[in-house]
């Protein structure tokens, strides 16, 4: 390797390694330029292309790699799956990049555990738990595989030999390996009947996810967040909106596990509705071009705030070309809604609330990434829910027409009306298939991916009966105020 090449390389990954994104791009594409049979350099310039949001241009940095003989091929395959499914909503070919790193290393876990979670996006169970049990023929003892295959199972009973796996596996891994596990057996107690032992192994599991992170909720915080949403956006956005090609997506939102999975199938079961599942367009521009966030909004010239519109539904053709009406079901765009309205004046909003204990208790049962540290504590998720109430009052004495409150508890036990009155909303005419959203055959890449494979139930409504000892904290302090 001559001087100047070796430099070019040292200088690129400097750069790379230093977080200076767009410089390190424009590094390796002058490297690459002038020397392409650099398969490392390629691979390195595909990861920071998807990290710059340039995911098309990443595979094809990734097929470079390949052509050239880059070093395990297989985990290029993975990562250019993971790109097709989560970026590009590709999965049958994500599922053949999958494939093909398989053939080149069957034992290659990484594959197996996406091919496992892609099966379960897909609604596909067996071959989901057959990928994982594929893992575990490889280790009997890997944790993630064990507690993602506890995920799928349905339980005989307390005594289910499934059961006595997870509780065997617990205590011989870190914490986070840990965390997984105690969920997973949660899960398989709770559907066992078994409450009291699937409450404290959920106690357990928390205690397991808290202590393999820093996170910590933070409850002034949150109030000083919602203090500031609600101070920056003081009055309702009349403006008009700017000039598209497209309506913009309908938003469902909400606390966490509320049901804005179950609106989101039912809606996409309609003739003219595309899922577009969570998307990061809105809490994305918060992070970079709005940042810092609501401060920004001061000195945000109006020609910004337009074009950052027109880029979101630009972005949004691209993914769906030939979606009509288009959802975007981020919970957490609650906290957006003020944005919302001021890049779509004409934006409906779908806020889905429940049962706060029912709700809670889901919150809690879940292994969720740290940055929802409120889930780790019951207290904590009662705070948080209070918080998203508040606010959620506030944008709705803004846009009283425009926000639509979905009720989980009334529409599980009588679905027609609440979603006659949803479909008026969005100016859609009835149409029957939304209430067999089960049989929708799409990707669902949320907590709720099995729930919404089943015809409506009432199971989950209610839930917290079976729990209102352990809850009764969080009922006082909800009843008392929440203070």
């Amino acid at each position: 390797m001559s001087p100047s090449l070796e430099s070019l390389i040292g200088q690129a990954a400097q750069l790379r390694r230093a977080g200076r994104t767009l410089e390190a791009l424009a590094a390796y594409e002058t490297l690459l330029a002038a020397h392409p049979n650099l398969p490392d350099s390629w691979y390195n310039l595909a990861l920071l292309q998807r990290k710059a949001g340039r995911p098309e241009a990443a595979l094809a940095s990734y097929d470079q790699a390949l052509r050239r003989g880059v070093s395990d091929p297989e985990e290029v395959r993975l990562n250019r799956a993971v790109i097709l499914s989560d970026d590009l909503r590709r999965e049958a070919e994500a599922e053949a990049e999958l494939a093909a790193a398989l053939a080149l290393n069957p034992a290659y876990v990484p594959a197996l555990l996406n091919l496992g979670n892609l099966h379960e996006d897909r609604g596909r169970r067996a071959d989901a738990a057959a990928a994982y049990e594929a893992i575990l023929a490889l280790d009997p003892n890997d944790p993630d595989a064990l507690a993602r295959l506890g995920g799928l199972a349905t339980p005989a009973g307390p005594d289910d030999p499934l059961i006595g796996r997870l509780r065997g596996a617990l205590g011989r891994h870190r914490r986070a390996a840990e965390a997984a596990l105690g969920f997973s057996l949660g899960r398989m107690l709770d559907a066992a009947g078994a409450y009291d032992e699937a409450f404290a192994a959920y106690v357990a599991a928390n205690a397991a996810s808290r202590a393999s992170g820093t996170a910590r909720y933070d409850r002034a915080a949150m109030e000083a967040r919602v203090d500031a949403l609600i101070a920056a956006f003081p009055e309702p956005w009349t403006g008009p909106p700017v000039a598209r090609t497209r309506p913009p997506p309908v938003f469902i939102c909400g606390m966490f596990r509320s049901g804005s999975t179950l609106v989101e199938q039912v809606l996409a079961s309609h003739a003219r509705v595309t899922a577009g599942g969570e998307l990061d367009l809105i809490p994305a521009m918060t992070r970079g071009p709005l940042a810092p966030w609501p401060d920004s909004l001061k000195t945000t010239a109006p020609a910004t705030l337009d074009a950052l519109a027109a880029g979101c539904l630009a972005t949004l053709s691209a993914l769906f070309p030939a979606a009509d009406l288009l959802t975007d079901k981020r919970p957490d765009n609650l906290m957006h809604v003020g944005l919302i309205k001021r890049l779509f004046p004409d934006a409906k909003i779908v806020n889905t609330v429940r049962d706060p204990l029912d709700n809670a208790l889901s919150v809690y049962f879940l292994h969720l990434d740290h940055g929802m540290a409120y889930a780790l504590d019951l207290l904590d998720i009662g705070h948080y829910q209070r918080q998203q109430q508040r606010l959620m009052t506030h944008w709705k004495a803004l846009y009283p027409d425009d926000i639509f409150a979905f009720d989980y508890d009334a529409f599980v036990a009588d679905p027609r009306g609440p979603l006659e009155r949803l479909l008026a909303l969005l100016d859609l005419d009835w149409d029957e298939n939304c209430l067999s959203f089960h049989r929708l055959d799409n990707a669902v890449k949320t907590a709720s991916v099995w729930q919404v494979r089943e015809p409506l139930y009432q199971r989950s409504s209610g839930r917290s009966r079976h729990y209102q000892r352990q809850l009764a904290p969080l009922k006082a302090w909800l009843e008392g105020g929440g203070s």
